[in-house]
């Protein structure tokens, strides 16, 4: 915190400057380091830019934290949401809560004096928590999407989901996710600053092989892998649930009825509806990441196109995947929005 008590003592136009006009003039010594010659090339960003990414920040930061905090809280005081697949719904809830606990109020400490002024250890734990929370949450929807497969397009054939599998899975995913952020503290790969230099993430204009093959796997193993998962996991629920009504629909048809829906096919019904909720959850996650992940391509790749404005929004908009699944969640998932106007009625919106 040393380097953050000198910030404070060096605001505006004491900082000392690493190049003339650049967006690196206000850097700190003990980060000039880490900071990419690609940036120099940049002029100083309008402050006014520092004020809105704040109040972003703060903004989405609010909203996640409130209503992650409610998921987490409706779904372990609620006996009928108490299920081994609401684990996992818990354990996104939590990821999603975690990221913004911990990655909003240090950015804004950085925003309010335009540059990074925690020092490198502190953007190496900033960069570290963010990819950990954020692997988790895509993991966990990507368990999450499994199990909707082994429910809808298995049913009886699938694995039940228990207890002790869903805890299994929450540590599985904990675990990878820890081994893979944590890895460019320990050599291979680093974090960096990036945009507008007030946050960290992964260095993606390294040339040297052992930056790149890391961001190469991590890629892979964060957005690619877990993508193919879960549209392969759609693909067949949403083939099965069509299937299914359509042979519902003929059949009535033939006996001159308007439904043959017994108890269990009002079941495979509502599995249907939680497994739409969980699909416009994670199509909101990936068009939340996508443009990061192409900015991490971009600078891995080529370095045209890349600006502090875009790469800084890019990591901003990121962010705002946390938001998503309380609010998809209060609309979209009946049984939630039961107990949520039992125990919250203030939170809920228009009629059931």
């Amino acid at each position: 915190m040393e380097s953050f008590a000198a910030a404070g003592s060096q605001m505006g136009p004491h900082f000392a400057a690493l190049s003339n006009g650049s967006v690196t003039d206000k850097v700190l010594p003990d980060m000039a380091h880490l900071i990419s010659p690609y940036w120099h090339q940049f002029p100083a960003m309008d402050p006014i830019w520092a004020k809105i990414l704040t109040a972003y920040m703060i903004m989405i930061g609010s909203i996640a934290w409130c209503g992650n905090g409610v998921v987490i809280y409706i779904f372990a005081t609620t006996k009928s949401l108490r299920t081994p697949a609401n684990l996992l719904v818990i354990n996104l809830a939590i990821s999603d809560f975690s990221i913004m606990l911990v990655n909003t109020p240090l950015m804004g400490i950085n925003l309010y004096f335009e540059t990074w002024v925690l020092g490198p250890m502190m953007c190496d734990v900033y960069a570290t928590l963010g990819s950990i929370f954020g692997c988790s949450s895509i993991w966990s929807m990507v368990m999450i999407s499994l199990d909707r497969y082994q429910v809808i397009v298995k049913g009886m054939a699938g694995r039940p989901m228990t207890i002790p599998l869903a805890l299994g899975k929450i540590v599985y995913v904990w675990g990878m996710s820890t081994i893979w952020c944590i890895a460019p503290m320990l050599g291979w790969g680093r974090y960096i600053p990036e945009g507008n230099l007030t946050s960290c993430g992964i260095d993606y204009f390294d040339r040297g092989w052992n930056a790149r093959s890391y961001l190469i796997f991590y890629t892979i193993f964060v957005y690619y892998i877990p993508l193919f998962l879960i549209c392969y996991s759609y693909w067949f629920i949403i083939a099965a649930v069509s299937a299914h009504e359509k042979a519902m629909r003929e059949q009535a048809k033939k006996m001159n009825v308007k439904s043959l829906r017994s108890s269990e096919d009002a079941e495979k019904s509502a599995e249907g509806k939680l497994a739409k909720v969980a699909l416009v959850t994670i199509s909101l996650w990936f068009m939340a990441w996508t443009p990061y992940m192409v900015i991490n391509s971009i600078g891995l790749f080529k370095f045209e196109g890349l600006t502090p404005l875009n790469t800084i929004w890019g990591a901003c908009f990121a962010k705002s995947a946390a938001v998503y699944n309380p609010i998809v969640y209060g609309i979209s998932h009946p049984k939630y929005r039961i107990a949520l106007k039992e125990k919250c009625p203030c939170c809920v919106m228009g009629k059931r």
